[in-house]
């Protein structure tokens, strides 16, 4: 889905890591939510306390999925999951945007 419709965005960005990521909020009409973000290239990890869909619609990374030891390499068109109440290390290789959905 390249674009989403009857959401309304949070004006003000979430900015964590010196501005180097960046993300804004969508909530839907139903009361879900996601963020769209960018990460400039660079090693970040996160916190999650809901479960996530991770989708890269543009450029490249290798992610760590907590209690894993493999890095797994995901470029633009892409996903991956992260279980609720878990962490994930990313290291983007490049500029990447991306698409979060939090599921309840």
């Amino acid at each position: 889905m390249s674009e989403f419709k009857e959401v309304t965005v949070t004006k003000a960005a979430s900015v964590y890591f010196d501005g180097k990521v960046t993300s804004r909020k969508l909530t839907f009409n139903d009361g879900s939510f996601k963020t769209l973000g960018i990460m400039m290239p660079g090693d970040y990890k996160f916190a999650t306390a809901e479960k996530e869909l991770m989708e890269i619609t543009a450029g490249e990374c290798e992610i760590l999925l907590a209690g894993s030891d493999t890095w797994q390499n995901i470029s633009a068109g892409q996903s991956f999951n992260v279980a609720a109440n878990s962490s994930f290390e990313i290291k983007a290789k490049t500029l990447v945007d991306y698409c979060c959905t939090y599921i309840s």
